[in-house]
């Protein structure tokens, strides 16, 4: 890919190296403690982070780890809603047992690991998803409701996908030859590697991905700007195998068959849920177009992409606090 994008251009070539290699060799600080579990179920725990509020469970994918919604102690959105937001933030961390859930799909990951955990906390709940967490979220949301009907006080989708068909046609068949070209390894080992789920991120806008290691070159090396750099790439590049059959569903039944945009899948329209919703999407972004959106509730939108209006500097006005003061309204 680095060679694809600056063939014609060695210095730019060698700024991105440089980039890639200081990152490599940067020193490393420690995240924030994850605060204590309050439920658990196939491994994945239900992480309580305190606060004055209504409880409110928030649902990351199952792509790269929770921590991206609590990255630094100066920068998270769980932190921050704890003690300034009025909500009482709880968080699903997946855990990296995938093991014990490689027969799980995307919809086993709802059935089996999130209602249990929402039935669990014994008490109603918003639920805010992010990115794939915002499409379980919604599956949540139906199953849970048939059941106990006021147990879910409304539901918040950030950068999350739901009309699959709204992903522009080149990635689509980008994940194609993806799945393709690794479904027979991923069905012996149980599991899809992280790397390979990576290399299709890359894939998207590698552009960007050459940009970012060449601006990171020029960083001043102990500033907060290139540690913020190191810790959101770190996350980026981290995160447990995705359980094989969760793989399939995603790449088959969700890239491919586009099941929950053309109501096959745990809910067939999200816009008849008995609840208040909202949707935070993206007009810029590349992983997730604003096109895949649901499109039910209320809606905001913003220019900043799909991390950068969760960690971004502008966050917190562009995202936290419109965030907080919808969770205050429906959390009475």
């Amino acid at each position: 890919m680095l060679r694809s994008e600056t063939e014609a251009e060695p210095a730019r070539m060698a700024r991105a190296l440089a980039g890639l290699r200081r990152y490599q060799e940067a020193a490393r600080e420690a995240g924030p403690a994850p605060p204590p579990a309050v439920a658990e179920a196939f491994g994945a725990r239900l992480r309580d982070y305190g606060g004055r509020g209504a409880a409110t469970v928030f649902v990351p994918s199952l792509i790269n780890p929770p921590s991206i919604l609590d990255l630094a102690a100066d920068n998270s959105l769980l932190r921050w809603l704890a003690a300034e937001g009025g909500v009482r933030p709880l968080l699903l961390d997946w855990g990296w047992d995938v093991a014990a859930r490689r027969d799980l799909d995307v919809g086993g990951h709802v059935e089996a690991i999130l209602l249990p955990l929402l039935e669990a906390l014994g008490e109603p709940a918003a639920l805010v998803g992010y990115c794939l967490g915002g499409t379980m979220a919604l599956g949540a949301a139906a199953r849970l409701m048939g059941r106990v009907p006021d147990r879910v006080t409304g539901v918040a989708t950030i950068a999350a996908p739901w009309r699959f068909a709204g992903f522009p046609d080149d990635s689509r068949r980008l994940l194609a030859g993806l799945w393709e070209a690794t479904r027979g390894t991923a069905e012996r080992l149980g599991l899809l590697p992280m790397e390979a789920l990576q290399s299709a991120f890359w894939s998207l806008d590698p552009a960007r991905t050459v940009a970012k290691f060449e601006a990171f070159a020029a960083m001043p090396p102990d500033s907060a700007e290139a540690r913020a750099f190191v810790r959101l790439e770190d996350w980026a590049n981290d995160g447990p195998p995705l359980p094989f059959a969760a793989a399939r569903e995603l790449f088959e039944g969700f890239f491919h068959a586009d099941t929950p945009g053309r109501g096959g899948w745990l809910l067939p329209d999200p816009a008849a849920l008995a609840c208040p919703l909202l949707e935070i999407v993206s007009t810029t972004d590349r992983i997730v177009p604003a096109a895949t959106a649901a499109g039910a509730g209320a809606r905001i939108e913003t220019a900043r992409g799909h991390v950068g209006m969760v960690v971004g500097g502008s966050a917190k006005e562009v995202l936290w606090g419109p965030l907080a003061g919808w969770l205050r309204g429906v959390g009475g």
